[in-house]
C-alpha cells in the first residue's frame, strides 16, 4: 500500500531499483521486427502474437480460459454508487453496513472500552485492534472448533495492520525532540498496534459481531517471536544478539495483503518493513562488505527509522528498541553481538495457524524476501504443486511465483503448521518476464540457474539461502520485467487466469524512453486544482494465463484487463478501456474473487483522483486473456513522444464494471474478504483522515469515521449485506 498524506509520509514505495533490466526493445527483436510491431501493421503482427507464433499449449486457451463446467459469468445487480468526498461509506440501493471492528476495540474481557484520546495504556494494546486494518480472510469455523471451508455463519477473521498513523495514537501525536523519541510508552503502544489480529465473529439475529471472549482470539504484532523456517533458517544470514543461532526472531510489521493456505492456515506478508530499522549511511557503509553495501541499498534499508523507534533510550535488557538498530555496532565477525543482521529477518511471508493460539508463526523464507504485497493461492488439484502468486510493492519491481515441490494431497487439509513445512519450505521460486510479444516467462531464481551464481560481477550470490534473502537481486540477475508498483494479485477461480493490480508510477520512476509493452502509458493526469501528474499516476491492471492451465508452467501470456483514467481522458492514449463516470478509477490495489460469485473486486489506494472523489470499491466481471487485442498508444511528456504496442483486454463497459462503494475522507479501501455463501463482505477502511493535519485542541481531524462528532478517525472492518438477504453484487 501506499500512503500518500502530508503526515505520514512512506518512502519505501520508491523505486531502490537500479538494475538494467531489459525493456521489450531488446527480447522482442527475436520475435518481430520494431517497425512491424510500432508502425503500421500492427494488426499483422497480432496475428503472429496470439496465433502462429505461439507454442501449441499457449495458442488454445480453451483449457484455461473456458468457464469451468456449470459455472456462467455473473451479472452486476446494483446500481453505480457516485463519486463522493463525503465523510461517510456510500453504498447501493438495498445494502447496508455495519461497523464490526475498529481500532483499539478489546479482543478479551479484562480490557476495557477504548478512550480514543492516546491514553489508553500500551499493554493493553496486546488486547485491542491494531492500526491500519488491511489485507484479510476469513476462515469458516465447525462446531468442532476446526476449519470448515463452508461454514458462513460463524468463522475467523484474521486481519493485518499495516502500518500506523501517530497522530491519532497519542494525545497529541509522537513525542519527538532533536530527532529522538523521547516517551518510551508510546513506541511500546506502537509495537503492539502494529502486526495481526484473529478475531472470532459470527452472525447473530442477522448482525454481524465479534466475540469478545473467544478463546481464538489473538493478536500477533512485533513483539511476537517467530520461526525462521525453509532453506535461509539458521544460516549465518540471520544470526543477531537475539538469536545466535539464526533460528528466531521478534515480530512482524508492515503486514500488508494477506493470502491462504488449503490447510487452514493465514498467509501474512510484510511489505515495507525496510524504513523501520535506523542505519546511518556514512557511518556504516565503512563498517560493512562490498556485497552488504549492495544488498542493503537494494532493499532501502537507510535513514533514522520512519518511527524513529532505534532512538529510545535507555533500552531495556533485551533491545526492545535498539533492535530496530541495523548498524553494525558490535566487535563480532557473525553479528551475534549487534542487530546488523535484523532486516534479513523481515520482509518474508509469515504462517499463522488461526486455530491453534499457542502455534508460534513461521516465516517462510523460501517464498524469498522483498517488499511483499500478498501471496495469493493459484488453483489446488490433487496430485499438483501448489503455486502462490506475489507482488513485490515499489515502482520498478517484479512479480513473483513460488511452486512446491510437494504435490497437493488432501490429506494435508488439516495438517496444519506442519503442512506448512511440507509445502512452503521446499519450493522453487520464480520471476515473471513480460515480453512484447504477448507472452512471457517464469525465471526461476535457483542458486546456480544463469546469472544467479557466484560469476555475477553485480551481486556474487553465495547458496540459496542467499539466494531467497535477496530475492530482488536474485531478480535483476535474472533479467525480470519492472513493473509499475505490483500489488495485490487475484486467481479467478473460473480458469486459474492470475490478476494483478500496477498501482502506479511517477514519470522519475519510469520516464518516456523506459516505458514498454506491460507498462505502457505515460500521460498527464492534470488534477482539478491544476497540479500537474506525469507518469502512470492511474495505474492499470494486468493479467496472465498459464501455459496449459499448468501452475508449473514457466510460459505465459498476458494482457492489460483495465486502465485506471479519468472518464472524461483522451479515449486514444489513457482511457484506454472506455470508463464512464459510473465506473472510472485510480490506483488499483486490493484485487479479490469471490468464490461464491465470480465477481472480481476491485479496491483502489488514491492520491491522484482524491480531488474528486475518495477512495472505493468496484466489482468486474473479468472476461479471459486475449478476449481483446493489440493497440498501439502515443504517449508524450510534453516535449518529447513514444508510440508503445501493448494488449488490451475487452471493454467492459457499465454492465460489467460499476462502482460499489465510496469510503470516507482520506481514506483507503482495502482488504475483502466473505463468507462461503457470498452474503456478508468484510472490507477494511484504513486510515480515515490520515492527510489532515489534526488540531488536538478543538477536536478538528480530516474525518471522524466512524464515530461521528469529534471523535478522532479510526480505521475499521465493517461488513456489507444485502437487506433482502442475498448474496452481494449480482
Amino acid at each position: 500500500m501506499n500512503n500518500q498524506n502530508v503526515l505520514h509520509v512512506d518512502g519505501d514505495d520508491e523505486s531502490t531499483n537500479p538494475s538494467a533490466n531489459p525493456s521489450f526493445d531488446g527480447i522482442l527483436q527475436a520475435r518481430l521486427s520494431r517497425r512491424q510491431l510500432l508502425g503500421g501493421g500492427m494488426g499483422a503482427a497480432a496475428l503472429t502474437m496470439f496465433g502462429a507464433g505461439l507454442s501449441p499449449a499457449m495458442a488454445a486457451p480453451a483449457a484455461n480460459g473456458a468457464a469451468a463446467p456449470g459455472r456462467t459469468p455473473p451479472r452486476l445487480a446494483f446500481t453505480p454508487v457516485a463519486k463522493s468526498l463525503a465523510d461517510m461509506v456510500s453504498l447501493p440501493e438495498g445494502y447496508r453496513h455495519t461497523v464490526l471492528y475498529r481500532l483499539g476495540d478489546p479482543i478479551d474481557g479484562s480490557v476495557g472500552e477504548y478512550r480514543n484520546d492516546g491514553t489508553d495504556p500500551a499493554d493493553s494494546f496486546a488486547l485491542r485492534a491494531g492500526d491500519h486494518h488491511d489485507g484479510m480472510h476469513f476462515f469458516g469455523l465447525g462446531p468442532n472448533g476446526r476449519h470448515h471451508k463452508n461454514e458462513s455463519d460463524r468463522g475467523l477473521l484474521c486481519l493485518n495492520h499495516e502500518a500506523i498513523t501517530p497522530a491519532f495514537l497519542h494525545p497529541n501525536g509522537p513525542t519527538v525532540v532533536g530527532g529522538v523519541r523521547t516517551v518510551a510508552e508510546e513506541v511500546l503502544r506502537e509495537f503492539y498496534v502494529h502486526g495481526v489480529s484473529v478475531i472470532e465473529t459470527a452472525r447473530e439475529g442477522g448482525e454481524w459481531r465479534y466475540r469478545r471472549d473467544s478463546h481464538f482470539n489473538r493478536r500477533v504484532h512485533t513483539l511476537t517471536e517467530m520461526e525462521l523456517s525453509g532453506p535461509a533458517g539458521k544460516t549465518p544470514y540471520m544470526v543477531t544478539k537475539y538469536s545466535p543461532d539464526g533460528s528466531r526472531t521478534r515480530g512482524t510489521a508492515n503486514n500488508c495483503a494477506s493470502g491462504n493456505t488449503p490447510w487452514g492456515t493465514y498467509l501474512t506478508c510484510e511489505e515495507n518493513w525496510a524504513g523501520y530499522f535506523r542505519r546511518i549511511v556514512a557511518t556504516d557503509n565503512p563498517n560493512r562488505t562490498a556485497r552488504e553495501r549492495t544488498a542493503l541499498a537494494r532493499y532501502g534499508v537507510a535513514g533514522n527509522g520512519r518511527e524513529l523507534w532505534a532512538t529510545v533510550t535507555p533500552d531495556t535488557a533485551d533491545d526492545l528498541y535498539g533492535r530496530w538498530n541495523a548498524m553494525k555496532l558490535g566487535a563480532s565477525t557473525d553479528g551475534s553481538d549487534d542487530y546488523r543482521n535484523g532486516p534479513n529477518t523481515y520482509g518474508w511471508v509469515v504462517e499463522i495457524d488461526p486455530f491453534d493460539p499457542n502455534a508460534m508463526p513461521k516465516k517462510r523464507t523460501a517464498l524469498g524476501r522483498f517488499a511483499h504485497e500478498g501471496a495469493w493461492l493459484g488453483p489446488v488439484r490433487t496430485g499438483h504443486p501448489l503455486v502462490w502468486y506475489m507482488g513485490c510493492d515499489s515502482r520498478n519491481e517484479y512479480i513473483y511465483k513460488y511452486v512446491s515441490n510437494a504435490m497437493w494431497s488432501p490429506d494435508d487439509a488439516n495438517g496444519g503448521m506442519a503442512a506448512g513445512d511440507k509445502y512452503l519450505d521446499d519450493g522453487r521460486l520464480y520471476v515473471a518476464r513480460f515480453d512484447a510479444d504477448g507472452t512471457g516467462q517464469w525465471i526461476e531464481l535457483g542458486f546456480g540457474v544463469g546469472n544467479v551464481s557466484p560469476a555475477n560481477t553485480a551481486y556474487p550470490f553465495a547458496d540459496q539461502a542467499d539466494v531467497v534473502i535477496h530475492a530482488r537481486l536474485a531478480a535483476d540477475a535474472a533479467g525480470a520485467t519492472k513493473m509499475d508498483r505490483p500489488e495485490w494479485g487475484a486467481v479467478n477461480p473460473r480458469n486459474g487466469e492470475v490478476y494483478m493490480a500496477l498501482t502506479n508510477t511517477n514519470a522519475a520512476s519510469r520516464p518516456l524512453e523506459r516505458l514498454d509493452a506491460a507498462n505502457p502509458r505515460f500521460y498527464n493526469d492534470r488534477k482539478t486544482t491544476g497540479q500537474n501528474q506525469l507518469g502512470n499516476p492511474n495505474g492499470h491492471i494486468i493479467r496472465f494465463a498459464e501455459a496449459g492451465g499448468d501452475v508449473a508452467a514457466t510460459a505465459f501470456k498476458w494482457d492489460v484487463f483495465l486502465f485506471g483514467a479519468r472518464a472524461a481522458a483522451d479515449a486514444a492514449n489513457v482511457n484506454l478501456s472506455g470508463l464512464t463516470d459510473a465506473n472510472d478509477f485510480s490506483s488499483p490495489d486490493g484485487l479479490w474473487f469471490s468464490q461464491a460469485t465470480g465477481v472480481l473486486w476491485i479496491e483502489t489506494d488514491d492520491g491522484a483522483y482524491t480531488d474528486v472523489t475518495n477512495c472505493m470499491l468496484l466489482a468486474a466481471v473479468p472476461g479471459e486473456v486475449g478476449d481483446g487485442g493489440p493497440r498501439t498508444i502515443t504517449n508524450s511528456n510534453g516535449t518529447d513522444s513514444r508510440t508503445v504496442g501493448t494488449y488490451v483486454g475487452k471493454q467492459l463497459g457499465e454492465e460489467n464494471l460499476r462502482r460499489f462503494l465510496v469510503g470516507p475522507k482520506e481514506c483507503e479501501i482495502t482488504g475483502v474478504a466473505e463468507t462461503p455463501d457470498g452474503k456478508a463482505l468484510f472490507i477494511n477502511i484504513q486510515h480515515p483522515g490520515e492527510d489532515t493535519r489534526p488540531d488536538f485542541a478543538t477536536g478538528s481531524f480530516g474525518s471522524h469515521w466512524p464515530d461521528g462528532g469529534l471523535s478522532r478517525p479510526r480505521s475499521a472492518t465493517i461488513v456489507i449485506t444485502r437487506e433482502d438477504g442475498g448474496k452481494i453484487g449480482v
